[in-house]
């Protein structure tokens, strides 16, 4: 049978850990009625040493009614215990408690910053310890008292934490929208023929190119190369 958190999954959500308070909780939650179970043997004990009477009864009624009591509270203390499930998955963190009447919180691991854990001596031993749960405002969005597994908790939700962001930054992005198809390339008319010419109109350019190399205004090179192109043009 699925539990209740298992059907709160998302398409392709997989839980990487899956744990709840440690069992000293209910201990420690559950020490009115532990007091109440010891108190309630002790009158009963007392009820079966006296001599049949007034006061035997009494003890023993008193005794009877206390037992109930601290059995009944105690079953429900430890039912919240088994119905809590506090879960990490690849996309958030997950916390379900409540017997009949569900209550589920979640955080989504990418608005997680950080994570504060504090252990005690016996925390340390025991493997238990109080986690907060910060966004990137510092702000506590869960709490988590003497939580079970508490380091692997922490560790294995930062684990996903990285693993989600490693993969967002894989994913391409689609284009905003479709690149404009590339420019035509300019169309550069031929160059014009050059223009034929005279013999006479030959002879006095190249006696201006012979003027001009004579003052230095054109080298010897430039006025031979002139000089081909004049005389191409005949």
């Amino acid at each position: 049978m699925a539990r209740y958190a298992d059907k709160l999954l998302a398409d392709g959500e997989r839980v990487a850990l899956r744990s709840r308070q440690h069992v000293l909780a209910t201990f420690i939650e559950g020490r009115v009625p532990w007091v109440l179970l010891v108190l309630a043997l002790v009158l009963i004990a007392l009820d079966l040493s006296l001599e049949p009477g007034t006061a035997r009864d009494l003890f023993g009624l008193l005794g009877l009614g206390l037992l109930l009591v601290a059995l009944a509270w105690l079953t429900v203390i430890y039912m919240q215990w088994l119905n809590q499930d506090y879960l990490v998955t690849n996309r958030r963190v997950v916390k379900v408690e409540g017997i009949l009447n569900k209550r589920s919180a979640d955080s989504s691991l990418e608005k997680i910053n950080d994570a504060v854990l504090q252990q005690s001596l016996f925390g340390r031993m025991l493997g238990y310890g109080d986690l907060d749960i910060l966004t990137a405002a510092e702000e506590s969005v869960d709490r988590y008292r003497m939580l079970s597994q508490a380091q692997t908790f922490k560790r294995t939700m930062l684990d996903e934490k990285h693993k989600l962001e490693q993969e967002a930054f894989q994913i391409p992005a689609p284009p905003l929208r479709a690149a404009p198809p590339p420019a035509p390339a300019p169309v550069v008319p031929p160059a014009p023929a050059p223009r034929q010419m005279s013999s006479e109109e030959i002879t006095g350019a190249l006696g201006d190119l012979a003027d001009l190399r004579d003052r230095g205004a054109i080298s010897p090179e430039e006025y031979e190369a002139k000089k081909q192109d004049l005389l191409g043009r005949l």
